[in-house]
């Protein structure tokens, strides 16, 4: 698998991992406000198809560009890497598409508890980073081996 590939590949593994996740939140009614499907669905005038797809294509284009600066390699470094692209994704949400969505700087819109839509997302773009990170290096693997 050549590493754009590889990228394209880990980035709709890593966007199912976290799309289970935000799911299993919301079955759970934990910050109801935060629903980024519907978010990015009203941003772009469509419906919950059309975010969905949106979300799987910045989940891809996130996998294009960990391709573009990590080769493979060890582990726990890809997987440091990916965390390093959640985190700068992250930010950019929180300064960025939060704002843009109407919900303002970090999300302080979203939730009466200032810190629980900033950290809450934090920890899913690290989760997501990290399974990035381990996923591209596990299919760069398999092709440096074959």
């Amino acid at each position: 698998m050549t590493p754009l590939t590889a990228g394209i590949a880990a980035g709709l593994i890593a966007t199912a991992v976290l799309s289970l996740l935000m799911i299993v939140k919301g079955m759970m009614g934990v910050m109801p406000g935060l629903n980024v499907i519907a978010m990015l669905a009203a941003t772009m005038g469509t419906g919950t198809t059309m975010g969905w797809v949106a979300h799987f294509v910045i989940g891809i284009g996130y996998g294009v560009v960990f391709s573009r600066f990590s080769q493979g390699g060890d582990m726990t470094k890809a997987a440091l890497k990916g965390i390093v692209l959640g985190i700068v994704g992250w930010t950019a949400m929180m300064i960025l598409l939060m704002p843009m969505m109407g919900k303002g700087l970090f999300g302080v819109e979203i939730a009466s508890d200032l810190l629980i839509v900033p950290l809450a997302t934090l920890m899913l773009h690290v989760i997501f980073g990290a399974v990035l990170g381990a996923s591209h290096n596990a299919l760069i693997k398999d092709r440096v081996q074959a």
